[in-house]
């Protein structure tokens, strides 16, 4: 666990650079809401509390902060990353000594903090890089189920929940990498072989988080649902495209529906639509925004049965943009969360206001450009070693890339598609595609050391079964002349 441990500190530099957690407005939310939500579930408080984000993680990180200190959330975060890629690296250097494999580890963490967005985001108080955990867990769960132990099986199914319920994109995303592996499955993809049980493992998972979450929603506020108390983004989303507001223009004169009122000044943005003051979802009132809620669906149906060409060509338009959109942008200051900070831990705001990221001095430039360019190579690097691999039948590791990969793209077209383009979504999990290329990387020179030492021992065993064929030839010989 010591390697672990190494590897999690490795992981802190930005929260140390900085001299506190990284916070974004969001983050407000998740501090704040963790003890009204304990008190209603444990104590049996008085319920109407509305939880702005994923329950699961607000209670999950209010043992470590209590509403006090914010550092034990990222050394938290450190930790089960660090454990997660600690158990991947050892499954797929099996063949290697325990001192050798620890040092690889430690050895490519390092990298990755340095050039991805790996430390970044684990020093980020948002359940962002739970998704990454949750994805190279499922990879553990499926593909490397062999090399963990039966306890090591139970924490990783654990981690696994916990990633799964801390935000709704990580639970779609695992639904979407379950349904890839059991097709896998029935096509019978050589990697797949045998790996039934380890897909049965992931499905009961999904199954059993959904249940949760419509569980805790139903006890919350009075109707089972996989998200709670969430906010028009489909909506948002198909308004600022355009072929929503078309519709709407168009339609809303034999339309009841909420959102009508505000047909006239719909916003160009998403962001404009949920936030600004004064604007569509801030300014209608609780009634309105329950009716756009149920009328969502209806709209983003009619709208794309209206503009079906239109709206395709934005949609593919923002995947594309998303895809390659992975800067570290989203790390600066904000004069709401500064404001808010204090309501959700009282006295930080003088702290916080002293960090780089309160003054904008933190280097997020240059760390954009670096990692553009890792992640660049790291792309060259995946497409020219998994053929090799394929034809050294290295099952596990072209495993691990069948989840990564699929799991990048997937996630820039479910986030820019269904809610908007940011930096943020595609960057917090960019840094799998340099793991997978460094893990490729490993393999393949584990492979070669493998050849080179059994050419080397080649000879020897030659001579060796020479020697033995002499000598029976003398024994044979031997009694004849008797």
């Amino acid at each position: 666990m010591s390697a672990v441990v190494a590897g999690a500190l490795l992981m802190l530099w930005p929260a140390i650079l900085n001299g506190y957690p990284l916070l974004y407005p969001d983050s407000i939310s998740y501090l704040g809401d963790g003890r009204p939500l304990a008190r209603i579930l444990l104590l049996h408080g008085p319920k109407g509390y509305l939880a702005m984000r994923s329950e699961f993680y607000s209670l999950g990180i209010l043992p470590f902060h209590w509403n006090g200190t914010a550092w034990l959330i990222v050394a938290l975060h450190a930790l089960l990353t660090s454990y997660v890629i600690w158990l991947v690296v050892r499954s797929l250097a099996a063949r290697c000594s325990a001192r050798p494999v620890a040092l690889q580890f430690l050895v490519l963490v390092g990298l990755l903090s340095l050039t991805t967005s790996l430390g970044w985001y684990v020093c980020f108080i948002m359940p962002d890089i739970l998704g990454p955990v949750l994805y190279l867990s499922i990879y553990l769960l499926v593909f490397a189920r062999d090399t963990l132990s039966a306890r090591e099986r139970w924490v990783v199914a654990a981690i696994a929940c916990w990633a799964m319920a801390s935000h709704s994109t990580h639970l779609m995303l695992a639904v979407g990498v379950c349904i890839l592996l059991g097709f896998l499955l029935l096509l019978r993809w050589p990697p797949m072989h045998r790996r039934g049980r380890g897909v049965a493992g992931v499905a009961a998972i999904i199954l059993l988080v959904a249940a949760a979450q419509m569980a805790l929603h139903g006890y919350l506020y009075g109707e089972p649902a996989l998200n709670g108390n969430r906010m028009p983004y489909l909506t948002a989303r198909i308004v600022a495209d355009g072929p929503g507001r078309w519709y709407l223009q168009q339609h809303c004169g034999e339309l009841k529906w909420a959102i009508c009122a505000w047909a006239g000044s719909l916003p160009d943005t998403d962001d404009d639509f949920l936030w600004a003051d004064g604007g569509v979802w801030q300014s209608a009132s609780s009634d309105a925004q329950q009716r756009m809620l149920r009328e969502e669906m209806p709209l983003v149906l009619a709208t794309v049965r209206a503009y079906p060409r239109a709206q395709m060509q934005r949609s593919m338009a923002n995947f594309r943009e998303e895809l390659s959109n992975f800067g570290l942008w989203d790390f600066t200051p904000n004069e709401w969360m500064e404001s808010e900070i204090d309501t959700a831990l009282p006295g930080a705001r003088v702290r916080y206001m002293r960090t780089r990221q309160a003054q904008g001095r933190l280097p997020v430039e240059f760390f954009s450009t670096v990692q553009q360019w890792v992640v660049t190579a790291s792309a060259l690097v995946i497409v020219a070693g998994l053929p090799l691999l394929w034809l050294r039948r290295r099952w596990r590791i072209l495993g691990q890339a069948a989840i990564v990969v699929p799991v990048v793209i997937a996630n820039a077209f479910v986030t820019s598609v269904l809610s908007e383009v940011d930096s943020r979504y595609q960057s917090r999990v960019i840094w799998l595609i340099p793991l997978t290329a460094g893990l490729i990387l490993l393999d393949l020179l584990h492979g070669g050391r493998s050849q080179r030492l059994a050419a080397d021992s080649v000879p020897e065993n030659e001579f060796a079964e020479c020697c033995n064929k002499a000598r029976a030839v003398v024994r044979a010989i031997g009694p004849a002349r008797g």
